[in-house]
């Protein structure tokens, strides 16, 4: 005969048993990817983020290595071609490296970082030198960049109303980090050294308008 107590215990170890595995803290097991599993993957991945091939096709690789592959009915493991699956949502529009790359120069020009941050960020995406070099900043852009950037910094002629030291060795240092902060922002040297030895907004305005015009872009500032 099982005592009442007992039965309490079991009920209760059932009952705990009953219970949806998040409330006892278990993770849900996922199961391994078959081809259209991964296809649903790659969709909603496309659709959630902008994106690169070279950036989606990674992602499920390591989506793959997390949960597995499926197998097949004789236990085989199932083949799942990768880069044919991103080649063909890249084919179907789902996945656009030039408006990616488009998009990824507009931003991080709009921030203030020059071309060679931008080469640098496109190439870590994956996107193609072709794609990359028609991409890149034109002079009016980079100046304009280089602009929207020292404004942040608060250098050059933005930097006006900071007390400036009478020590030559401070005011070279302070020169120098500035000039490093622009650099590593992405500008071109040549932008940086004008922008730092203009003494007026309007000085920077004018140089950027005479880029602007040379390209027969309107209203840059």
């Amino acid at each position: 005969m099982v005592s009442g107590k007992a039965n309490s215990s079991s009920r209760g170890s059932d009952a705990a048993g009953d219970r949806p595995r998040r409330e006892r803290g278990e993770k849900r097991v996922k199961p391994p990817l078959d081809e259209r599993a991964l296809r649903d993957l790659a969709l909603s991945y496309a659709a959630r983020f902008a994106s690169t091939g070279a950036r989606l096709e990674a992602y499920l690789l390591r989506k793959l290595r997390e949960r597995g592959t499926a197998t097949d009915a004789d236990g085989r493991d199932v083949r799942i071609d990768i880069p044919a699956l991103v080649a063909r949502l890249v084919e179907l529009g789902y996945v656009d490296d030039a408006a990616y790359a488009r998009a990824r120069a507009r931003d991080l020009g709009a921030r203030g970082y020059g071309a060679r941050r931008v080469e640098q960020a496109l190439w870590a995406a994956g996107v193609d030198e072709g794609i990359r070099q028609d991409t890149a900043p034109g002079e009016s852009a980079s100046r304009k960049a280089a602009a929207l950037m020292a404004q942040k910094k608060r250098i050059g002629p933005w930097g006006a109303g900071r007390e400036v030291s009478s020590d030559p060795l401070a005011r070279r240092k302070a020169h120098e980090k500035a000039v490093a902060a622009m650099l590593r922002a992405g500008h071109q040297y040549d932008h940086v050294r004008f922008i730092l030895a203009a003494s007026r907004e309007e000085d920077v305005a004018q140089w950027l308008d005479e880029a602007a015009d040379e390209e027969g872009i309107e209203d840059t500032w």
